[in-house]
C-alpha cells in the first residue's frame, strides 16, 4: 500500500477540501446516528413501554442525557396530547435528522469533487512532463501504444479506482468509528462480540483482492499491447494496405485483443465477487448477534431489553454498508495500484539527460565543437565507438555511410536527446553537460529528412521555439526557404492548417516549412539529415535552394545520403560499424586506393 500512499503528496494542495470533506462526513454520521437512535421512543411508545420523565437532566456528553433527554420532551408532549402525537413528533425528528445527515453527506462530496478532479489532473500534468523530459533513447525501446496507455488508460483507472475510493478512505472508517463508539456505549459485551467476528470476513476478502491485484497489472499490460497495435496501424496505413495486409493486421490485433478480453473476463469476475461475498459475510455476522442478542435479552444475567437489542441490530446494520463500502473500495483500490505500479515504472525511468545544479549559460558558439573518445550504446551492442571529432566554426561537415553506421546517432548527442556512455563532447573547450540544455539547444537548428510538422497553422508551425511574435519574421523565414509561394496560394494563407502531421502538404512542401522553422530559430549551428533524397526533382531543387540559403554563415552538420550533394563540404566524415574510417574533401577521398568513400562514391555514380 506504499505506492497508494505516495498518491496522498498530489492532496497537499487541495488539504483544505480534504478537511472539510472529513468534517462534514463526521457531522453527517453524527445526525444519521441520532436519527436511528430514535427508533428506541418510537417502540416505547409504540409498545407502552415509554417511561414517563418528568425532571430535565443536567447537559452532558453522553448517551444517558440524550436518551433522557428525549423521554423527558416525549413525556411531556403524551402527558399534554397523548401516544399519537409523540410518534409524530419522533417522526418529525427522524426527518429533520436525516435532512441534516443528507446535507453535511452533500457537502463534503461538494468538497471532495475538486480534488479527484486536479489530482488526476495533476497526475496527467506529471507524466507528460515526465515524457518530455525522457531521452530519445528510451523510445527505442519503449511501445509508444504502451506510453498512451499508461497516460490515457492507467491514469483513468487510477482517477475511478483510487481517487473515487477516496471518499470512502475518509467517510467510511469514521462512520465506523462513531457507530462502534456507540454500540459500546449501548452494550459493551455485544459489541466485543462483532469486533471479534468481523476480521475473519475481512481477511478472506483481504486475499481475494491480493490477487485481482496481479490480475489487474496483466490486464493493463494487455492494453498496453492492443494500444500499440492501433498506434501502428494507423502509422502505417499506407504500407498495410499497399501491400494488402489488411487481413494479416486483422489476426494479430484479434488476438492481441482477444488475449485482453479473457484477462478482463477474470479481473471483472473477480471484482464483481467483492459485493456478494461482503453482503453474504454481512448476513452471517449479523444473524449470529441476533442469536447472541436474543440470548442476552431471554436471560436473566443481563440488562439488555428488546428495544435496546432492536436498536443495536439497527445501528449495527448501519455499519455494515460502510464495511461494505470499505471491502469494495479495497478491491477498487488493488485494481487501481496495477495501474499505479505501471505509472510508477514511467515515472521512475532513468531520464540520463540531465542538466546540472550550476549549469552554466551560452548563447553563442565561437570556436570548436570537439568529440572525445565518444562512445554510444542502447542496450548492449556500441553504436558509436571511440570518435574523435573536431568541427570549427563555418565548416560544412558531412556524415556518410551506409545506414546502420550511427550518423543520425552522433548528431543526435551534440542537442543532448543522449549523452555519451564514455568520453565527452566539448563547445568551445567546455563539456556539453556544464552548460544549460535549453540554451544548447537555442544553438542548433534541425530540419530531419522526415519532415515533423503539427497539427496548426502554418504560421505556428514556422514560429515553434521561437520566442518573438513577430509576423514579418515568419513571412520573411518562409521566403529564404521557399515556401512563401504556396502558403499565400491557401486560402488562409499562415492561418491554414497543415493537417496531421503536414498530410494536407506534399513532401517538399513539407520540408520547406520545417526549413523555415530552422530559419526562423536562426542558429549558429545546423544539424541537417538530408532533406532531398525522397524528392522528385523539382522539390528537390527548390529544397536544395532553401537548404543553401539556411546554410549561409552557419557551421552546418549534414547526413549526407546522395554524395553529389557534399562536393563542397570543408570536411567529410565516413563512418562505418559505428567508427570513423575516413575523413578528408572530396577530391582527396575519391583518390584513396580501396576507401570506403570510394566505393560509395563509385556506386552512386554507376
Amino acid at each position: 500500500m506504499n505506492r497508494f500512499f505516495k498518491l496522498f503528496r498530489y492532496l497537499v494542495p487541495y488539504k483544505w477540501s480534504v478537511v472539510q470533506n472529513v468534517v462534514y462526513n463526521v457531522l453527517g454520521a453524527f445526525f444519521a446516528l441520532f436519527s436511528f437512535a430514535m427508533v428506541i421512543p418510537f417502540l416505547q411508545v409504540l409498545f407502552n413501554n415509554q417511561p414517563m420523565v418528568t425532571e430535565p437532566m443536567e447537559f452532558s456528553f453522553k448517551t444517558e442525557y440524550f436518551f433522557h433527554t428525549m423521554n423527558y420532551l416525549l413525556s411531556g408532549v403524551m402527558i399534554e396530547h397523548g401516544k399519537p402525537a409523540a410518534m409524530i413528533l419522533v417522526s418529525v425528528i427522524v426527518i429533520f435528522f436525516s435532512l441534516l445527515k443528507n446535507g453535511f453527506l452533500y457537502l463534503a462530496n461538494y468538497n471532495l469533487a475538486p480534488v479527484r478532479a486536479y489530482t488526476v489532473r495533476d497526475i496527467r500534468r506529471e507524466i507528460y512532463g515526465k515524457l518530455i523530459r525522457l531521452p530519445l533513447s528510451y523510445y527505442t525501446e519503449a511501445r509508444k501504444g504502451d506510453v498512451m496507455a499508461r497516460i490515457s488508460n492507467d491514469v483513468q483507472e487510477i482517477e475511478t479506482s483510487i481517487m473515487s475510493s477516496l471518499q470512502m478512505v475518509f467517510r467510511d472508517p469514521l462512520t465506523i468509528v462513531i457507530y462502534m463508539s456507540f454500540l459500546v456505549a449501548t452494550n459493551w459485551q455485544l459489541t466485543i462480540f462483532v469486533i471479534l467476528i468481523l476480521p475473519v470476513s475481512g481477511l478472506l476478502i483481504g486475499r481475494i483482492a491480493r490477487n485481482l491485484r496481479r490480475k489487474s497489472f496483466r490486464g493493463q499490460r494487455r492494453l498496453g499491447e492492443v494500444m500499440s497495435l492501433i498506434e501502428e496501424t494507423l502509422s502505417g496505413l499506407r504500407i498495410i494496405k499497399g501491400f494488402n495486409g489488411e487481413s494479416r493486421m486483422e489476426e494479430k490485433f484479434s488476438e492481441a485483443n482477444n488475449r485482453f478480453a479473457r484477462m478482463m473476463r477474470k479481473i471483472m469476475r473477480r471484482r464483481q465477487l467483492a459485493a456478494p461475498l461482503s453482503e453474504f459475510m454481512g448476513t452471517i455476522v449479523l444473524m449470529m448477534l441476533m442469536s447472541y442478542g436474543g440470548w442476552m435479552v431471554l436471560s436473566d444475567q443481563h440488562e439488555m431489553t428488546s428495544e435496546s437489542l432492536i436498536f443495536f441490530l439497527v445501528v449495527f446494520s448501519q455499519v455494515i454498508t460502510p464495511v461494505k463500502n470499505f471491502s469494495n473500495a479495497y478491491f477498487s483500490i488493488q485494481k487501481g495500484m496495477a495501474s499505479v505500479e505501471r505509472v510508477d515504472e514511467l515515472m521512475d525511468a532513468d531520464e540520463r539527460v540531465v542538466e546540472v545544479a550550476d549549469a552554466r549559460p551560452v548563447d553563442d558558439f565561437r570556436d570548436t565543437i570537439e568529440f572525445r573518445n565518444v562512445t554510444f550504446r542502447y542496450d548492449e551492442e556500441d553504436v558509436l565507438k571511440n570518435i574523435n571529432l573536431t568541427i570549427r566554426k563555418g565548416q560544412l561537415i558531412a556524415l556518410v555511410g551506409k545506414s546502420g553506421a550511427g550518423k543520425s546517432t552522433l548528431v543526435d548527442l551534440l542537442p543532448r536527446f543522449m549523452d555519451p556512455v564514455e568520453g565527452e563532447i566539448l563547445l568551445d573547450g567546455i563539456s556539453l553537460k556544464d552548460y544549460r540544455i535549453r540554451d544548447i539547444r537555442n544553438l542548433m537548428g534541425i530540419v530531419s529528412q522526415e519532415s515533423i510538422l503539427f497539427n496548426d497553422s502554418f504560421y505556428n508551425n514556422i514560429a515553434f521555439g521561437s520566442n518573438a511574435d513577430d509576423p514579418g519574421a515568419v513571412e520573411e523565414a518562409a521566403a529564404v526557404a521557399n515556401a512563401k509561394v504556396f502558403i499565400d496560394e491557401t486560402p488562409g494563407g499562415m492561418e491554414e492548417g497543415v493537417g496531421d502531421g503536414g498530410s494536407k502538404l506534399s513532401g517538399g512542401q513539407k520540408q520547406r516549412v520545417s526549413i523555415a522553422r530552422a530559419v526562423m530559430a536562426n542558429p549558429p549551428i545546423l544539424i541537417l539529415d538530408e532533406a532531398t533524397s525522397s524528392l522528385d526533382t523539382e522539390s528537390e531543387q527548390l529544397v536544395q535552394d532553401a537548404i543553401e540559403n539556411l546554410m549561409r554563415n552557419r557551421t552546418s552538420i549534414v547526413i549526407a545520403h546522395r554524395l553529389s550533394t557534399i562536393r563542397n563540404a570543408d570536411m567529410i566524415v565516413v563512418l562505418d560499424e559505428g567508427r570513423i574510417v575516413e575523413q578528408g574533401k572530396h577530391e582527396e577521398l575519391v583518390q584513396k586506393r580501396g576507401g570506403v568513400y570510394k566505393k560509395l562514391h563509385s556506386m552512386q555514380s554507376f
